[in-house]
């Protein structure tokens, strides 16, 4: 192996490397950080987190970002002893690449033929994966120079080199400890879970919660024609049911607003509006960025009138990353029994349609965007200073 095809080869290893870390890195905080957003997450169709997310993100639990990031690893420790390791090991090298880069090409092509046809949906990082695996297996191609055949008594040889050599053998022991460490510490799907419903945060300081208050102060109002209902503070959601951030806050603020349902009853009510982001529903809106977000909105609406709006909510939220028009419609049948969705469609529809044209009214952009008594947030807050912002408007209330 010449030591410019070796070059290559590390930088292809690199890449992969870099672009699988990112993406482990993000499905890890997408199961800590419900809602959380990487740098890769543009729109419905170009979304890595909708890919981590779906069924085809993990592999036993394990996901598959971690898979990517453990084999090349071993890639580029391969490329590495192709410069220091043994005669003939540097002989076997090659080979022993083209049979991993073949491996990953398989599974390259499946996962990007699942996100194509399957998700209809782009992952930029998975994309530089498939780049590294790419240029790897071509450049491997070059170098295999060991017939099959003979490359298993070849690997015979390389591992009681590999145990004879103190260094080598420490190498490797650290990588498979490394491994095994990375897979049993990253979380589950039960974390994220638990992160939906884990307790809100303890309250703010005092000198936090007078900076906040400065800050809220300074914030646009809105006038918006829906009753209080006889509550103090009226919190008005316009919400986006396919947007990873209408899901996390509403998973985050549920303790929040069930510890004040608890303390002054009938003090606080919230209201949901539909502000889908896709202008087939939503005027406002210039460019499709969530598809199924009307479809979603329709579904709320109709299990609304059976009284199941907020399960049809928390199983779209939950499953905003994977549910399809079809799913949506069988969700819809099984939670509310709404056996009719298609001949409702139209008139359900025309409702969604007046809740955007009233948020577009009142300045309105993105989802989610909170009205609290008329105070505008359009950026969502942490637990504690939506909290915060609740009692500011409830002791206003009260004097």
């Amino acid at each position: 192996m010449s030591g410019r095809t070796r070059a290559w080869l590390s930088a292809f290893a690199l890449l992969g490397l870099a672009a699988s870390a990112a993406a482990a890195y993000t499905h890890y905080r997408l199961l800590t950080q419900p809602g959380y957003l990487g740098i890769c997450d543009v729109n419905a169709t170009v979304s890595c987190s909708q890919v981590y997310l779906s069924r085809f993100g993990t592999v036993g639990g394990v996901p598959v970002a971690l898979l990517g990031l453990i084999w090349f690893s071993l890639v580029a420790l391969l490329v590495l002893g192709a410069r220091r390791g043994t005669p003939a090991f540097r002989r076997n090298v090659g080979s022993y690449l083209f049979v991993l880069s073949t491996a990953g090409m398989a599974v390259s092509l499946y996962l990007a033929g699942v996100s194509l046809f399957a998700l209809r949906t782009v992952c930029l990082l998975c994309l530089l994966t498939y780049v590294a695996v790419i240029g790897l297996f071509i450049l491997s191609g070059r170098t295999a120079t060991v017939p099959p055949r003979e490359l298993a008594a070849g690997l015979t040889g390389d591992l009681r080199s590999l145990a004879g050599s103190p260094s080598a053998l420490t190498s490797a022991a650290v990588w498979l400890a490394l491994v095994v460490a990375a897979v049993v510490w990253f979380p589950r799907e039960a974390v994220a879970t638990a992160a939906q419903t884990s307790p809100a945060p303890p309250p703010v300081t005092g000198a936090q919660r007078s900076e906040f208050e400065r800050w809220y102060d300074t914030l646009p109002h809105t006038n918006l024609p829906v009753p209080t209902g006889g509550a103090r503070v009226l919190i008005v959601k316009f919400t986006d049911y396919q947007c990873p951030g209408c899901a996390a806050t509403h998973f985050q603020y549920r303790d929040v607003l069930a510890k004040w349902e608890l303390t002054h009853p009938g003090a606080v009510r919230v209201v949901d509006m539909d502000f889908p982001l896709d202008p087939a529903c939503n005027a406002a809106v210039s460019r499709v960025i969530h598809p199924l977000a009307c479809d979603a909105a329709v579904a709320v609406r109709l299990a609304r009138d059976r009284g199941k709006r907020s399960e049809m909510a928390d199983w779209l939220y939950t499953n905003q990353a994977t549910f399809t028009p079809a799913s949506i419609r069988a969700a819809s049948q099984a939670i509310a029994g709404v056996n009719d969705f298609d001949a409702r469609y139209a008139s359900a529809i025309a409702a969604v349609k007046t809740d955007a044209a009233l948020g577009a009214l009142n300045n309105v952009h993105s989802a989610p965007t909170y009205v609290i008594n008329g105070t505008m947030i359009a950026a969502p807050l942490a637990p504690p200073y939506f909290d915060q912002a609740i009692a500011l408007e409830f002791r206003r209330a009260v004097k």
